[in-house]
């Protein structure tokens, strides 16, 4: 499945299912809900160049508590 039409971010979201990660579609962003309940939006269509860099470093917050 595509979950994005950046290929950083769709390739990293795959790997955090594969994981244990889960996903579920909202009205604007599919959300990605890691292993502790805790949610974050996944960009599909950047216009930021520093997109992917934002998305990875919400996904590091998520996984250090």
């Amino acid at each position: 499945m595509r979950f994005s039409n950046n290929s950083n971010i769709n390739s990293l979201v795959c790997d955090k299912l594969k994981l244990g990660w889960h996903y579920r579609k909202g009205k604007k962003h599919h959300i990605l809900i890691s292993p502790n309940r805790r949610r974050v939006a996944i960009p599909s269509s950047p216009s930021c160049i520093r997109a992917f860099d934002n998305f990875f470093h919400d996904i590091k917050r998520l996984e250090s508590r």
